[in-house]
């Protein structure tokens, strides 16, 4: 191609054409080398993760032909990488020599699967086996072996005989015993019959 024949107006042009052309050529190569493993390394380890999204799911916990708990949830959410499952909705029950001594409900709550803990948030209610009625913001179980813990607008009922309100309460590993923590009321009620 003579540049001498074209005009000075088509030379202009053409230069500025090619300088585009280099630059986007510039782009494409420099974002080829820097995105090359991008994808790559974003799906290096997930070839074993597992992500599930579940409505109706029960979990449980056996071991030796012992029961610790099971639990019901109108939908849950588990994701391999952190090992928790996110459940909604959930009712259950812990065990204590394959009987039930604890039931509960709550709207939200986890399962930390290498921790073992069960994490109940959000209008948590729980029912003893002697007839104790428990309201918390918030409980955690971390095995049958330890205490669990309530935490949050602690509102405590045992049949007709006591009614106390607290911000924590700790329930031992039988469920046979409970303590309340910070400030509290409690109110206890003679059920004896006046003759």
């Amino acid at each position: 191609m003579d540049l001498k024949k074209l005009g000075k107006k088509q030379t202009i042009y053409l230069i500025l054409g090619l300088v585009v052309v280099a630059v986007l050529a510039w782009a494409f190569i420099g974002a080829e080398i820097i995105t090359r493993n991008f994808n790559r390394e974003q799906l290096i380890g997930t070839e074993n993760r597992q992500e599930l999204d579940i409505s109706s799911i029960i979990l449980t916990e056996t071991k030796e032909d012992k029961k610790y708990w099971e639990i019901y949830a109108e939908k849950g959410y588990y994701n391999s990488d952190n090992k928790v499952v996110i459940l909604e909705n959930i009712t259950g029950n812990f065990y204590s020599n394959n009987e039930v001594s604890m039931s509960f409900e709550s709207s939200k709550g986890t399962y930390n699967e290498e921790k073992s803990q069960i994490i109940l948030y959000n209008n948590t209610h729980i029912v003893i086996k002697d007839g104790t009625s428990l309201y918390a913001d918030r409980l955690v179980w971390s095995g049958s072996d330890k205490d669990i813990i309530a935490d949050g607008n602690i509102k405590i009922k045992r049949n007709r005989q006591l009614l106390s309100t607290a911000k924590k309460a700790i329930i031992n590993p039988d469920y046979s015993d409970f303590k309340i923590i910070g400030k509290t009321v409690t109110k206890l009620y003679d059920l004896k019959e006046k003759k």
